[in-house]
């Protein structure tokens, strides 16, 4: 076997185990900043659904306060603001998802579904729980969700709430007697749940990752292009010539002279290999004598 050819065996097991190393490390890496992202954008949109509770709380419901006298408005209730924005903003991002998930809504659009009653029990069963976070596979893809509990820390909050005698009116009329009653101060009655989609992350991640390994490969062969170059160049050219020059040394030919320029292991051997041949030269003349 020839020594490029050892060489570059050596050198290809050596370039597979670094790009496997390397491409894992990347991924890994790509990977979970991509789901730092992702959690990062969740929480955002959280942030932004309980800025527009708080706003409603503060300064639309005290505005309100003549009209529900005659009419209840949802426009008024906080959770009811913040789905209306987050549905505004699904009509451009239909994959991002918030809702305000109860076991016992007012509102039937606020009814949780199977996975958020899950959800809810993990909340009612360890009451330390703050926030809670896992994913799940939907239609479009794998999504990814932060929810945190629902809890009712103000008392004045469950005049509407506690039982239908002591609801107003006009809530009774809109949504009836049947649903959004019995709840208890400090509670778990539900739980906001942000959703958003992993796909788009997750694909940009693994696109960066092709252009990791892309470059790590071109930089690799370029190496690899390189050190073939200087091994033929300082190695095996001048050790070819002095194997030609002993075969003919060997066969009592005349040998030119083998000089090289530098002076590294390679020019030592020329020279070694210059003073073997004029010591076999002189022992020849001495035996013809």
């Amino acid at each position: 076997m020839k020594l490029l050819l050892k060489f570059n065996l050596i050198f290809l097991l050596v370039f597979a185990l670094g790009l496997a190393a390397s491409t894992f490390i990347a991924r890994e890496l790509l990977q979970r900043a991509a789901q730092e992202e992702i959690a990062d954008r969740a929480r955002l949109l959280m942030e932004k659904a309980n800025v527009v509770s708080a706003y409603t709380a503060t300064q639309i419901k005290p505005l309100l306060e003549t009209q529900m006298k005659y009419a209840f408005l949802p426009q008024s209730v906080p959770a009811y603001s913040s789905a209306e924005v987050i549905a505004g903003l699904q009509k451009s991002y239909p994959e991002y998802g918030f809702k305000s998930a109860m076991l016992n809504p007012t509102n039937p659009r606020d009814r949780a579904v199977a996975w958020e009653e899950d959800i809810i029990s993990q909340f009612r069963s360890s009451p330390e729980l703050k926030e809670f976070i896992g994913k799940r596979d939907t239609p479009t893809g794998s999504s990814f969700f932060i929810a945190r509990p629902i809890k009712i820390s103000n008392p004045a909050c469950l005049a509407c709430h506690s039982t239908p005698d002591a609801a107003p009116k006009t809530l009774l009329d809109r949504y009836g007697p049947n649903n959004g009653f019995g709840w208890k101060l400090d509670e778990v009655l539900g739980a906001q749940v942000v959703s958003v989609p992993m796909t788009v992350p997750l694909q940009r991640a693994d696109r960066a990752l092709m252009v990791v390994v892309a470059v790590l490969t071109g930089v690799f062969v370029l190496v690899g292009a390189s050190l073939n170059f200087m091994l033929w160049k300082l190695v095996i050219r001048p050790v070819s010539r002095l194997s030609a020059l002993a075969d003919k040394v060997s066969m009592g030919e005349e040998a030119p002279e083998f000089t090289v320029s530098s002076k590294d292991e390679i020019a030592v051997l020329a020279e070694s290999f210059g003073r073997m041949r004029k010591s076999l030269a002189h022992a020849m003349k001495m035996l013809e004598g």
